[in-house]
């Protein structure tokens, strides 16, 4: 069953990503599906976290869909190579979001090895936020903007991960964000190998 507008809407964007940990993210492109339980995550909140690329009401064209309602997919561009998929949260004007940071690939695993040009299955082929949107297809600015309520890409309720399963760390990538970089807001499944860093 996908997740629903009031599951995305929930107004604590630290509860909502560890809430994630354990959901199954699915991407059908062209009739390509692919999918992975959300095994890594990062938060990031719209006001006071300077980590966050729409903190304290920044608007550019590309973080626009991080002021809509929660449930939709704020896909960027980093450093000219990677696209990194994150789920926009809370209610309209809020600018919250989850980073997707790494899944463990259960469906269409043959076609994410050819989209990272992979001749086997490790734990490269989806760790890491970047290694995660080429390997479920997610390529293009097309991509940004995209409802998680529809058919293209979507989130399906699994059962939730327990506060025990759960590791909380600093951000990565963030050292930019002066104090707001120490804030524990990464999450990833304990005893899972699918994760970026331990």
């Amino acid at each position: 069953m996908q997740l629903t507008r009031s599951f995305y809407e929930q107004n604590n964007v630290e509860v909502l990503a560890k809430k994630l940990l354990g959901k199954k993210l699915v991407t059908n492109f062209n009739g390509a599906v692919t999918a992975g339980i959300i095994t890594e995550v990062e938060a990031y909140s719209g006001r006071n976290d300077k980590a966050c690329h729409a903190n304290n009401g920044l608007r550019t064209l590309r973080t626009e869909v991080m002021y809509g309602a929660g449930g939709y997919a704020y896909v960027y561009l980093c450093y000219g190579i990677h696209h990194m998929i994150n789920i926009v949260t809370n209610v309209e004007g809020q600018a919250d979001a989850v980073l997707i940071r790494a899944i463990e690939p259960i469906i269409g695993i043959d076609t994410m090895l050819e989209r990272r040009g992979f001749d086997k299955l490790t734990k490269a082929l989806t760790s890491g936020p970047g290694n995660v949107g080429k390997a479920l297809g997610l390529n293009t600015k097309r991509h940004n903007g995209l409802s998680l309520l529809e058919n293209e890409i979507w989130i399906e309720d699994q059962a939730e991960v327990s506060e025990e399963q759960i590791i909380s760390t600093t951000r990565i990538g963030v050292d930019y964000a002066e104090e707001d970089a120490l804030k524990p807001w990464r999450f990833y499944i304990k005893d899972s190998k699918w994760v970026s860093k331990k």
